[in-house]
């Protein structure tokens, strides 16, 4: 399975602001850390999640590598030559080391996250300058591993120790945090036991595991008390969680959703990724009967043919597929989807791309993220034979964009005219403007002052664009009801 917007989007990379706002007192001499994070969702919490554990440690953030005394990359193993990417990157921080070293100044660097956990001593090996090589489930130990570290030894950690982390990281969360932005994610499992062919989450993040509901209840209040307006819980299979209640009982995701609704000030609630496997009664009929659950899922299906899909190890049919989404639009007729595709898996002929496509037009989706199918070594798709040539792939992959744009274009016109909640999160690039995030979670550019950016206001929609929404703020409306008011986006027939 995959996370996202799903570990398959084009890797970015961003300085991760480690603040001294975030945890109690800073202890001895202050130090300065970069993190740069790769990928998906998980990665971006995790990567907060290493400053809550190194803030107490004397560590503050600095977005210049050149003044950190610590450079952490938060890798992701899901893009084609990730790890090649960041040996890369590593080179260029090697320059950086150098220098500081010349004027005496120390600089510790260490690799995290799932190309860590894939390429565990190899990345020491092959990059000298590598001080820490810690994967997603161990980076609670920072502290003593950078101990081990100023004693001289070269650190590789990626132990699967996940029980252990969410113990953790759940005593981190009694700190009270100051102000924080106004969505925020908010991990409530990680692993995968599926093994799709095409993916390497199951051996990077292991099997699935499930955190606490006390032990997300509380992180969840925490972030609502420093003015969390909407949190996205996230999983590689969210919507297989299976979390312990405080009085012993197995919660689903759908039960865990409506526990989140009754936080005070928590007024938005979103999840991803999930497989269509997972999406059961109480998870639909939360959609149907939770206001603070926004009206959008993501639900990747990879492709529409029968014969791919049981390659992929998917385990469900295209009819499976049309049969779930019809109770989803059952129980939500405003929904959004979104989906993934993989074009030119081993063995797709022209026939299973056009079941792709004709799903497609079926379902009908107000986005979706799709991508050429790049083998990842160890998994069973790599060693298949009827490898699909990239000049096929890259012409599927063109004739399926066109399509999802046609249908995300139409979606997004379809909202013209609507009055709908919009939660203010950021200044805008040009003066005056603020940009918020649409119940659908489209971009929502608008008019407003500064003094909004936190607040869910009521905006109509006054105009689109190709991947956002422009609108005009409304004083003293009500909150719009999106359980089942809004039309859904048209399919087309197939």
């Amino acid at each position: 399975m995959t996370s996202r917007p799903e570990a398959d989007q084009e890797t970015t990379a961003s300085a991760v602001s480690l603040t001294a706002e975030k945890t109690a007192a800073v202890t001895g001499n202050t130090r300065k850390v970069f993190v740069r994070t790769y990928g998906c969702q998980m990665n971006v919490y995790d990567s907060e999640r290493m400053t809550d554990v190194l803030a107490p440690e004397g560590f503050q953030a600095t977005e210049n590598m050149e003044d950190a005394d610590l450079v952490i990359l938060n890798t992701c193993h899901i893009r084609e030559k990730a790890a090649e990417k960041v040996y890369s990157e590593l080179g260029r921080i090697r320059k950086v080391k150098e220098a500081r070293a010349k004027s005496g100044r120390e600089m510790m660097v260490g690799v995290a996250g799932c190309v860590a956990q894939a390429e565990g001593e190899e990345i020491s090996r092959r990059a000298p300058i590598v001080d820490l090589v810690v994967g997603p489930q161990s980076y609670h130990q920072l502290p003593a591993l950078l101990d081990k570290v100023r004693q001289g030894k070269k650190v590789v950690e990626t132990e699967f120790d996940i029980d252990a982390k969410f113990d953790h990281l759940s005593a981190r969360a009694q700190t009270p945090l100051k102000k924080r932005p106004p969505s925020a994610f908010l991990t409530v499992q990680e692993g995968c036991d599926k093994f799709c062919t095409f993916c390497v989450v199951p051996y990077t993040r292991g099997a699935e595991v499930s955190r606490s509901v006390a032990q997300i209840v509380s992180e969840a209040e925490r972030m609502a008390a420093s003015g969390v307006r909407e949190v996205t819980l996230l999983g590689q299979n969210v919507n297989a969680y299976h979390g312990v209640s405080p009085d012993g009982a197995t919660w689903g995701l759908g039960r865990l959703l409506r526990r989140l609704s009754e936080i005070d000030g928590l007024d938005r609630l979103r999840y991803t990724t999930s497989h269509p496997r997972d999406m059961d009664d109480d998870l639909i009929d939360a959609h149907r009967d939770l206001k603070t659950l926004m009206p959008y899922l993501h639900l990747p299906v990879q492709s529409g043919s029968d014969a791919i899909l049981k390659a992929m190890n998917r385990r469900h049919t295209r009819d499976e597929y049309f049969r779930l989404i019809d109770r989803i639009r059952d129980a939500a007729p405003g929904i959004a989807l979104s989906g993934d595709f993989i074009i030119g898996f081993p063995g797709e002929t022209d026939r299973d791309f056009e079941d792709t496509m004709d799903l497609i037009r079926r379902v009908g989706y107000g986005s979706a993220f799709s991508f050429k199918y790049s083998p990842r070594p160890g998994t069973p798709g790599a060693a298949m034979d009827d490898q699909v040539p990239e000049d096929v792939k890259s012409t599927r992959l063109a004739a399926l964009q066109d399509l999802v744009s046609e249908q995300q274009k139409a979606f997004n016109t379809s909202r013209l005219g609507m009055t709908c909640d919009v939660l203010l999160e950021k200044v805008g690039r040009n003066p005056g403007q603020l940009v918020g995030k649409s119940p659908w979670l489209q971009p929502v550019q608008l008019d407003a002052p500064e003094n909004l950016i936190g607040g869910i206001q009521a905006v109509e929609i006054v105009g689109t664009g190709s991947n956002s929404l422009f609108g005009r703020l409304i004083d003293g409306q009500d909150e719009t009801d999106f359980t089942g008011a809004i039309p859904a986006p048209a399919a087309q027939a197939g």
